[in-house]
């Protein structure tokens, strides 16, 4: 797959993996979009990123992806790829029932329904190119679930499913469908739940390299670093990846 000279857009792009595959993306000629939830987030970026273009976005927001795509295509017509890369990840006690229900909507808004209306806003625009690719990051976690993130990785399974269909449904059309499926990264994605952060994390720098040669590879899955030790044990003894003391610190 050619990546050079593309015009790409990626959400959640102000930081951790979305801003680098931004920073490696720039540097191949190409013209890259980025979404951000606060403008002053995406300023920080166009400062780091010369020559990145920035949207505000909140993609839990359908009426925010609606106007997006409405701005994108006017301004960057010859949009041909498109990074569902935003997320959020919540340490959870599902035995806490005290919460407000709508708080357990976030992550499932945000990582799954918003990627997925992304696709729906997007693909009008992407079919119009004679090669455009939807590109869906989902996680290692799809395959393995860690009990103290239920709902991140439940959204991420079913992201991993939807890839799958979506893949099937527009094999006869002009755009291919990827999943990019990392392993733990070192990124602050987990700001303020340092204590998520156990074992090794994988430089965010060595990901976006090797999500983008598997783009150049022209891979339908790019499952980096032990990932595809984590789907194989996962298929193979589900069970075992279920750390029982997880569960018992959560107060089951």
């Amino acid at each position: 797959m050619k990546l050079s000279q593309r015009t790409i857009l990626i959400t959640g792009g102000t930081s951790g993996i979305g801003f680098a595959l931004a920073a490696h993306l720039l540097k191949r000629n190409n013209t890259v979009l980025i979404t951000g939830r606060t403008e002053e987030r995406l300023a920080a970026a166009r400062q780091a990123l010369p020559g990145v273009h920035t949207f505000v976005c909140d993609q839990s927001d359908p009426e925010a992806i609606t106007r997006l795509s409405a701005d994108v295509a006017s301004a960057f017509p010859a949009l041909d790829m498109l990074i569902n890369n935003a997320g959020i990840g919540l340490k959870r006690n599902l035995n806490d029932t005290g919460g407000a229900l709508d708080d357990l909507a976030r992550e499932i808004t945000t990582n799954l329904t918003g990627p997925i209306q992304m696709v729906q806003a997007f693909l009008p625009q992407l079919k119009r190119q004679d090669a455009a690719t939807i590109v869906n990051v989902t996680s290692g976690l799809a395959f393995v679930p860690l009990p103290m993130n239920p709902v991140y990785c439940a959204t991420k399974a079913a992201m991993h499913s939807y890839t799958q269909s979506l893949r099937v449904q527009l094999k006869l059309s002009s755009v291919k469908v990827v999943e990019l499926a990392p392993p733990a990264v070192a990124t602050d994605f987990n700001k303020g739940q340092e204590d998520m952060n156990i074992g090794h994390r994988m430089n965010v720098d060595k990901l976006a390299r090797a999500a983008i040669q598997g783009l150049e590879q022209g891979r339908e899955e790019i499952l980096a670093g032990p990932v595809p030790i984590l789907r194989l044990i996962g298929r193979l003894n589900p069970r075992a990846t279920l750390r029982t003391a997880d569960a018992e610190q959560m107060g089951a």
